[in-house]
């Protein structure tokens, strides 16, 4: 009888054994965290689509839905808490805080602004001086007509006379020439798309304009004061995979185009590896490592905003943004 109690506890403490490796071998249950984009999916993202397809959200506890905007704002998505994180930029991120929404900037996709304004050739638009008297195709943004106000006033024009057409919707290179004169793009995108589709186009750089409009990070990474303060250490994971992904981006860029194709089928392949070739090194660039941001680069911006009447009142820049998540190189 003794054998056989002493049999049965054997049996039961393997078995309780058994049990506790299963479980861990199986990690904790996956924390559910959501992504909202601010456009449909594009090379600015790659980094991103790099790390969850190679599972390394999942290795750092996280289950990632990446969702795309939907009639509201990223900025109100995430301030609100109904998405952990989202794609943005910092003049939105300084016109959310002004107005109390408690957003942060986490990341800096890309180091240097890497926009323009793109026209076809016929238009003769060479330089900012040439956008006077020319259609533009925006979102009917006040900041739209600041900058562009900024960039023609440097060059000695006149920006009273740029007709502003509000086109929110629609493939802007197809409305050159027809409905627009010219149009505020990414190079990184629809710059190497106007290139894959043959046309014949002229392109302003912001790079060259930077003593009128001070250079700033366009797109940032997201988050909200309240889950900063409340799970920082989930942040902290977040982005030990995000950095991973465009680290991994940054040295792979034939491939990591190649796992963009793969979540984001209805993408050109051509349009996207040539974007991808161009991007990668433009992620970190000049920084330390990816992601990193620079105070003076918020002051000076929130300062122009300031100053051209997009913002009221005092802007703190330094809450605005944190390098606190970005894991050492």
């Amino acid at each position: 009888m003794k054998r056989l109690h002493l049999s049965l506890l054997v049996l039961m403490v393997v078995a309780a054994i058994v049990l506790v490796i299963v479980f861990n071998s199986k990690g904790p249950t996956a924390e559910k965290v959501s992504l909202m984009l601010d456009w449909t999916p594009n090379a600015n993202h790659t980094g991103i689509y790099v790390a969850y397809d190679k599972g390394w959200f999942a290795e750092e506890g996280i289950d990632l839905e990446i969702i795309a905007p939907a009639g509201v704002t990223v900025e109100t998505v995430v301030g609100s808490g109904k998405a952990e994180f989202g794609i943005s930029f910092q003049e939105y991120v300084t016109s959310a805080r002004i107005e109390g929404v408690p957003i942060v900037s986490i990341a800096a996709i890309i180091q240097h602004n890497t926009s323009g304004f793109i026209s076809l050739k016929d238009r003769g638009i060479t330089k900012a001086a040439d956008f006077a008297g020319h259609s533009y195709g925006g979102f009917g943004l006040q900041i739209e007509k600041a900058i562009i106000s900024a960039m023609i006033t440097r060059d000695g024009g006149s920006p009273e006379s740029v007709k502003y057409v509000n086109v929110s919707e629609g493939d802007l290179l197809s409305m050159l020439g027809r409905d627009i004169d010219f149009a505020w793009i990414y190079y990184g995108v629809e710059g190497i798309e106007a290139a894959q589709r043959s046309l014949e186009v002229d392109y302003v750089e912001m790079s060259d304009y930077f003593d009128a409009v001070p250079d700033y990070y366009t797109p940032v990474i997201i988050s909200s004061e309240k889950l900063i303060a409340e799970n920082p250490q989930m942040v902290e994971r977040f982005m030990a995979a995000v950095a991973r992904g465009y680290e991994y981006a940054i040295e792979n860029p034939a491939e990591s185009a190649e796992i963009l194709l793969k979540h984001a089928p209805e993408l050109s392949p051509e349009s996207v590896k040539a974007s991808q070739d161009w991007l990668s090194p433009r992620y970190a660039e000049d920084a330390p490592q990816w992601g990193y941001q620079q105070a003076e680069v918020w002051k000076d911006f929130g300062d122009w905003m300031y100053n051209n009447g997009l913002i009221a009142g005092e802007f703190d820049y330094q809450k605005a943004y944190t390098n606190r998540f970005i894991p050492e190189k």
